[in-house]
């Protein structure tokens, strides 16, 4: 025996699900805290401004300042709030540009502010605190400095709960984008199915027509289009069950059946417990079609082919066999010859499952061939990307 194996991995990714971001948004309530970037803003410059004025108050209490430091701190916090929000609406412009411009303007905006908001709590400090007051050398630049502390605090909290975001975004842009051609490359799949298998069948229409056998010609197109409408009620990236897939593979074979009658002899084993399992749509009709092509065509006697689904554990193993020749040639001349098939079906299982799933061919000496396909079992749809 020989074997042409793709194997499976070890990490199982269930067909089309959305991955998993490394981390989790903070939430509040049902939704993501930052869901709302308005009422996240405002909710945290209101929080953090509102625990500066009652450290300020509690340390002017603590310290001896008298109660008209409370008016002192409200100020000083009413400037903050004010002067953080101008900073805040100028970031919002910067934060796109380019990252040296966006440093080298914020450093300045700093700067400015910091002078501004110290020039402010000398004149509260000496209005409402020490009439008279005026700091000067260590005094001025130890006020200077502490307020340029707070507003370089205040504008990384910013820049990065806003860089969070927008790497949040942009990872959000990277998923849809990965499904939307996840999707494209499944719909581009299935979609090369029907020209390879509508070419074989009018080809057999056609000879119907020549031999001027129309009767067999009109049930062939009478089955062709009840086999066509079944299959393309479903959407190219769609999943079916195992049984509804045997239904599609049994229209199909009413047609071959038409061109070789009692030479062809399908058989189904279908686990009960397999029949509820998911797979890509039409994801066996090649494998069939293969064999008929290279079983039942070469020999007068015809050939049986058998399509056995089983369910182990949490994988669901489904094989298709045929009593062909056998012959190593014929299996390489196949996969030459029909590469729209094979290919078609390893894109398909590594697009629906990554590595998690086994693709097999093999040739026995007694003759005929069989293809083995290993997925994980899930009876669920997948779920649509959102």
């Amino acid at each position: 025996m020989s074997t042409n194996a793709i194997q499976a991995g070890a990490t199982a990714r269930p067909p089309q699900a959305r991955p998993k971001r490394p981390w989790q948004p903070f939430r509040l309530g049902q939704q993501p805290f930052f869901a709302d970037k308005n009422r996240a803003f405002w909710i945290l410059q209101s929080a953090g401004w509102t625990g500066y004025f009652l450290l300020r108050t509690l340390s002017g209490i603590a310290n001896s300042m008298g109660w008209s430091f409370i008016l002192h701190a409200a100020l000083l916090t009413a400037t903050g709030y004010s002067v953080t929000l101008l900073m805040g609406a100028i970031y919002r412009r910067l934060i796109r540009l380019r990252p040296i411009f966006t440093w080298a303007v914020s450093i300045l905006i700093v700067l400015l502010a910091s002078a501004i908001f110290s020039a402010i709590e000398t004149w509260s400090f000496a209005t409402f605190l020490r009439p008279g007051f005026h700091p000067e050398g260590v005094q001025f630049f130890s006020s200077i400095l502490l307020t340029f502390s707070l507003l370089v605090a205040w504008s990384a909290l910013y820049y990065s709960i806003n860089y969070y975001l927008l790497l949040e975004e942009q990872s959000d842009r990277l998923l849809r984008l990965e499904s939307q051609a996840s999707h494209a490359q499944l719909a581009m799949l299935r979609y090369q199915l029907n020209p390879h298998f509508l070419f074989n069948t009018l080809n057999s229409i056609s000879t119907l027509v020549l031999l001027k056998q129309t009767e067999q010609a009109n049930a062939m197109l009478s089955r062709l289009s009840s086999f066509l409408r079944y299959t393309l009620a479903n959407e190219p990236t769609a999943q079916v069950t195992v049984a509804q897939e045997v239904e599609t593979l049994k229209l199909y074979l009413e047609i071959e059946k038409m061109r070789f009658e009692e030479r062809l002899r399908p058989k189904f084993r279908i686990e009960a417990a397999a029949a509820g399992a998911r797979l890509p749509s039409l994801l066996l009709q090649p494998l069939v079609e293969n064999a008929i092509k290279y079983a039942v065509t070469p020999q007068e006697e015809g050939a049986d082919i058998v399509v056995d689904a089983r369910r182990a554990s949490d994988r669901v193993v489904i094989t298709v066999s045929d009593t062909g020749p056998g012959s190593e040639d014929i299996w390489v001349k196949a996969q030459e010859s029909t590469g729209v098939g094979l290919a078609n079906i390893r894109d398909r299982l590594s697009q629906a499952y990554g590595a998690d799933h086994r693709f097999e061919t093999e040739s026995n000496k007694q003759g005929g061939f069989r293809v083995t396909i290993e997925i994980p079992y899930q009876s669920e749809p997948a779920e649509e990307p959102k």
